[in-house]
């Protein structure tokens, strides 16, 4: 599902030892992400790109790339 403006998804990885999240928000043309072990704050990132196309066309990339490593999406 491609994500939209200003909506904020999450994705979980539990496995073994493994406990973590992955959200991304895209805002305009910027990509927000926030990961970390779950219950914790954990660390964000902000990467910013010269259109709101090109932001999504990212954002979308790496969903996928964290869907193939096994998280699974939160609601």
């Amino acid at each position: 599902m491609p994500i939209t403006a200003g909506k904020c998804r999450r994705f979980e990885f539990v496995a073994g030892s493994s406990d973590k999240f992955w959200e991304l928000a895209l805002k305009g043309n910027r990509v927000e992400v926030r990961f970390g072990r779950n219950g914790t704050i954990g660390q964000s990132t902000v990467k910013t790109f010269a259109n709101e196309v090109t932001a999504a066309n990212h954002a979308d990339r790496v969903i996928r790339q964290k869907l193939g490593k096994g998280y699974v999406e939160v609601r």
